[in-house]
């Protein structure tokens, strides 16, 4: 009995989808899954740059990105406490926001619309890893145009993040990732936000408050002077910023 031809394309299209991936993280270090996952996405869909961020006490930490733009996208929303990937990572569910430029996207995420829109990006499409129970990050994937992904390229974004959601469950970590080299897994950028997590502590010592206001602080004097969280981070950190004085 033949199979319906809808079938038919919907195993060549798996096919394809997985020969990509398989060609992308071919030879790669545990570490470096993360990237290559986020070319992989890129190559198959219609977007012009893909994130990975990880769940984090308080705000994201970005793992990996396809480019410079897409990382600071990453970090743009860690500053903000606010954007797609936040509410994906929140629910356990995928956020769409097919037009950051106008309407219901553009008010919803009124600063972070209007920052994405000022570097080129007019939508985004975020991703959880994992789903309501347990969510271990997200697949952030940002587009030059507005418009909704179709039904086919929603479901290849879901099964990149499915793949993802698996490469990170099975990277080492903890005292596995010990025995094979401290933060192995980890890629720079989800090192150096290790800064943030540091300055949160010494704001809540100058300042007498607890850690989700000492992130406030940071936040709130990063917005101030347009910079990202991580930038104020690293200065508290070196005591060039202080929060103990007024």
């Amino acid at each position: 009995m033949r199979r319906p031809w809808a079938e038919v394309i919907a195993v060549r299209d798996r096919e394809r989808i997985a020969d990509v991936i398989a060609q992308e993280v071919r030879g790669a270090e545990p570490g470096e899954v993360p990237e290559r996952l986020c070319a992989a996405a890129v190559r198959l869909l219609p977007v012009s740059g893909a994130s990975v961020s990880l769940r984090g006490e308080g705000m994201p930490v970005p793992l990996s990105a396809s480019s410079e733009r897409a990382a600071h996208l990453m970090e743009v929303q860690a500053t903000l406490g606010d954007g797609p990937c936040l509410r994906a990572a929140e629910t356990g569910t995928p956020v769409f926001a097919s037009d950051l430029t106008t309407g219901r996207d553009a008010t919803r995420w009124p600063v972070f619309a209007q920052q994405a829109a000022a570097s080129g990006v007019r939508a985004v499409y975020a991703l959880p890893l994992g789903d309501r129970a347990v969510c271990v990050g997200t697949l952030d994937l940002y587009r030059d145009v507005p418009g909704e992904l179709a039904d086919d390229e929603v479901r290849t974004a879901r099964l990149v993040a499915d793949v993802l959601t698996v490469a990170l469950m099975a990277l080492p970590r903890g005292e596995e990732a010990g025995r094979q080299g401290d933060g192995l897994w980890l890629s720079p950028l989800a090192t150096d936000h290790d800064e943030v997590y540091q300055a949160v502590g010494m704001v809540m010592a100058q300042r007498g408050v607890a850690s989700d206001e000492a992130l406030s602080l940071l936040r709130a004097h990063a917005f101030a002077e347009g910079r990202t969280v991580l930038d104020v981070a690293h200065e508290v950190v070196v005591r060039t910023t202080r929060f103990d004085t007024d």
